[in-house]
């Protein structure tokens, strides 16, 4: 497998992108297209087409598929909706079957983060998490049904494979950027300092750490695996463990005031670690854009 071609003048391809509209997806819709390639965008959004519908009906296939269509929608819902979020299992069983009937040659399937075992990632010392951690024949527990979802995703991803077709499998950590829905940690964040809160408002005690990645470095390193044909799940993230509090920290700071902090115990809060150990990834991508610089455009914006 060679480079994805369209960036360097070379042949064109036509990629199915699911979840288009979506955060990930309406980045890496933008940099398809500035390659050229004819992108065939599929979303729930506004009335659009339904992926499950098209994965169980269509014959024709692409050169290259990618997968960003998923039911999330932030902690609390995936705290809240364990149900509405476990539909990802039907989307994903049918997005493998369409790969392999069509005879699709290339794919993308977007794992998670939350498919690494929760025991890892408990309060103490930080372990960092590296791709290995997750043993598809003896998973462990994810993080509730999105979690799990993504490790059955990654494992009907080997299925693929044997059946010929070459699925890269990515798992993203805290991806961030300047037009996320405000349901998820960052941009909250953004809107509350904006808002000049004081106090701010804080989920948890604060401590809690995550790894902070922007939506530009999630697509580059996409774009990356596929153009190098990496193969095996790679981690997409810096490495970098920032705590709500500092994170809050460097919001309001960065917005010019000094608010006092207001934890809320009671809010959703989900594991207390999730920082990736990222070599893997740093062996065909390095990640640009810093947590300050990536602040600073999104109160910018």
């Amino acid at each position: 497998m060679g480079r994805l071609p369209g960036s360097e003048g070379g042949e064109l391809m036509e990629v199915l992108l699911t979840g288009h509209q979506g955060f990930i997806g309406r980045h890496l819709h933008r940099a398809l297209e500035e390659r050229g390639h004819d992108v065939l965008g599929i979303d729930l959004k506004h009335g659009a087409c339904d992926a499950m519908d098209f994965f169980r009906y269509d014959q024709d296939g692409v050169d290259l598929a990618i997968h960003a269509a998923a039911n999330v929608g932030g902690r609390a819902s995936i705290d809240g909706s364990p149900l509405a979020v476990a539909t990802n299992l039907a989307l994903d069983a049918w997005y493998f079957q369409w790969l392999v009937r069509t005879g699709t040659p290339r794919a993308v399937y977007f794992s998670s983060s939350a498919a690494y075992p929760v025991e890892l990632q408990q309060p103490g010392d930080i372990h960092r998490l590296v791709e290995d951690d997750i043993d598809l024949n003896n998973p462990g527990l994810p993080d509730a049904t999105y979690g799990l979802a993504k490790v059955t995703g990654e494992r009907l991803a080997q299925y693929a494979e044997a059946e010929g077709c070459r699925v890269h499998v990515l798992r993203p950590f805290s991806g961030y950027g300047e037009d996320q829905d405000d349901c998820y940690p960052f941009p909250a964040f953004i809107g509350r300092a904006r808002r000049r809160e004081d106090p701010f408002e804080v989920w948890g005690d604060g401590s809690s750490t995550r790894d902070w990645i922007h939506v530009d470095d999630v697509v580059g390193a996409t774009l990356a695996a596929v153009d190098q044909d990496i193969t095996g799940p790679v981690n997409l993230g810096w490495g970098r463990a920032t705590s709500f509090d500092q994170l809050a920290g460097y919001v309001t700071a960065a917005a010019g005031y000094t608010p006092r902090i207001k934890h809320l115990p009671t809010a959703p809060q989900g594991v207390h670690h999730r920082v990736c150990d990222p070599t893997r990834m740093l062996s065909f991508f390095s990640p640009q854009i810093t947590l300050e610089e990536g602040i600073r455009r999104a109160l910018d914006s």
